[in-house]
């Protein structure tokens, strides 16, 4: 069996509806999307195992942890680009393989260096996978109403995945050794030998040839600037991740004058004046900065302030992530009935809702509290992102989807750095002041300097000291953490404010065609305007 090759629709025909075919395709691309997005965090837990056996350096456990998301946000533009024209299907495939013989050289590494490569080339297979099944998305499902459901379903399975990826590690790390965190992604990766018969293949000869050296800027763009914000948000400023940020504007400068200048670009940069596709990637971003930048602070709490081992507090955390399952859905049914704008808007204020609920926690609040609020501010965001998705998605000719989706997952980890960057500095600064105070007097240099840097540090140094001393400093540290926390929600409430202002003005009246394959897509601001292609499969 084979997809029926697309054909040019005459302006006014309906579009194709998927049927079971299409459907079952979409279960195939939402696998690798949940494991990337599970890759993401599933280390966490993994790592005083992992520290134990192979000994790694300070340094060499930090890129442990970071080098998979610096080398995926880096390459996801060139990939983007480069599925558009050797084919999403190939890129797609290619990346699986590389992904499942990645997972299983991170299983079974036996030193620290070897662990850190095979994490980057999860990376590199991360970056093919994730602008690849957005854009097949856009191949497979031409009806625009069918569409934003099927794009709905990709963002809530993003979103799971990286609540999963936790709870996941904890249950393997109980019952085997750290190795098998990364193995679940082996096996699963067998279940792609239905792409071929399943998937449509998508190949844009016209794009003509690739552009090295614009993918040699995007990565010099990408990778430092991430890079740089994470390391200022870990460890304040310093010369080395200053010098990175600013690397990464100048290239990022670089890179747009190339995208203008090249003859064959690989972005058109034509689609940053469509309101559709640029004020999609903002708000995305935005949504990306407030959850991320929050979602640290709610873990912290959950383990340290109110004492659970790490698989419980996973545990918990997931309850606020099956509580919103059917939002994605809904939203989409919404935006059929009402202008996405107002939908996304009220998306942005559900959340600025969740946030402000967060900054009256404290540590003796029930537990459903911090559970409630986080399942209203997921909510909202699951709205904005999944209707974002969609309008962005819609906003880009076929022949460009790959390329669209790349751009708007770079702006999801961007705006995750920036949330981590700026909510965890504010709550940091906010701790270490309060907690100063608290310290007793006679506190060793050492203790007491580790109990100024976090709030982990400090219930470690609270359990050295005796009697009152102990629970006095165990009580301050706990107050001081929920005081930062209360300032980075505070700030992400206001940010979502300000989001829901913004919505209307970008995208009213914006909405997406109802154009098929064989058509641009491109987001209009009146009646549709089909507009022929020459997509073909």
């Amino acid at each position: 069996m084979s997809f029926t090759a697309y054909t040019r629709r005459a302006p006014g025909a309906p579009a194709p509806t998927a049927g079971r075919r299409e459907w079952t395709a979409l279960a195939v691309l939402l696998l690798p999307c949940l494991l990337v997005s599970m890759d993401v965090s599933v280390l966490y837990f993994a790592v005083p195992f992992l520290t134990a056996q192979l000994e790694p350096s300070a340094v060499q456990q930090l890129w442990i942890l970071d080098v998979y998301g610096f080398v995926l946000a880096g390459l996801l533009i060139t990939m983007g680009a480069l599925g558009d024209r050797i084919g999403r299907r190939r890129l797609l495939l290619g990346g699986a393989v590389l992904f499942g013989l990645a997972s299983c050289l991170a299983a079974y590494a036996t030193s620290p260096g070897t662990l850190i490569a095979a994490r980057a080339l999860l990376g590199v297979g991360g970056a093919t996978l994730m602008p690849s099944t957005l854009a097949l998305i856009r191949n497979l499902f031409r009806d625009d109403r069918q569409r934003g459901k099927a794009i709905a379903i990709w963002s809530a399975a993003t979103a799971g995945g990286i609540a999963v990826g936790p709870v996941l590690s904890g249950l393997l790390l109980e019952h085997f050794w750290w190795g098998s965190v990364f193995l679940v992604n082996a096996p699963a990766m067998v279940l792609l030998v239905c792409g071929p018969l399943l998937l449509p293949e998508f190949t844009n000869p016209a794009l003509g040839r690739f552009d090295l050296l614009g993918s040699a800027l995007s990565l010099a763009a990408m990778l430092p600037a991430v890079y740089g914000i994470k390391e200022l948000a870990r460890s304040g400023p310093a010369p080395l991740p200053v010098a990175a940020l600013v690397v990464g504007l100048l290239a990022g400068a670089a890179f747009v004058v190339r995208q203008r200048t090249a003859r064959h670009p690989m972005l058109d940069l034509e689609l940053f004046r469509h309101r559709g596709f640029s004020g999609s990637v903002l708000m995305n971003l935005l949504a990306m900065f407030a959850v991320v930048g929050c979602a640290v602070f709610l873990t912290q709490y959950l383990q340290t302030v109110r004492g659970m081992s790490p698989l419980r507090a996973a545990l918990w955390n997931l309850v606020p992530t099956l509580a919103i399952g059917g939002v994605a859905p809904l939203a989409a049914a919404l935006a059929r009935r009402l202008d996405r704008a107002h939908v996304i808007a009220a998306g942005f204020a559900l959340a600025a809702v969740g946030f402000l609920a967060l900054a009256w926690l404290e540590p003796s609040s029930p537990l459903w509290f911090p559970l409630v609020g986080a399942a209203v501010y997921a909510a909202g965001l699951v709205v904005v992102m999944s209707l974002g998705n969609e309008l962005a998605l819609g906003a880009a000719p076929p022949e460009r989807a790959g390329s669209a989706s790349a751009v708007l997952e770079s702006g999801t980890e961007l705006g995750g750095a920036l949330g981590m960057a700026f909510l965890g500095t504010i709550g940091s600064a906010l701790y270490r002041h309060d907690v100063r105070g608290a310290l007793p007097a006679g506190l060793p240099a050492r203790a007491a300097d580790a109990a100024h840097e976090t709030l982990a540090w400090a219930v470690a140094v609270a359990g050295r000291l005796p009697g009152r001393a102990g629970h006095a400093l165990l009580t301050a540290a706990r107050d001081a953490f929920t005081h930062g926390m209360h300032a980075a929600v505070l700030c992400a409430a206001g940010v979502m404010v300000a989001a829901a202002v913004l919505a209307p003005v970008l995208l009213r009246g914006v909405r997406t065609a109802p154009a098929g394959e064989g058509e641009t897509g491109a987001a209009t601001t009146g009646p549709p305007r089909p507009a022929p292609s020459t997509e073909v499969s």
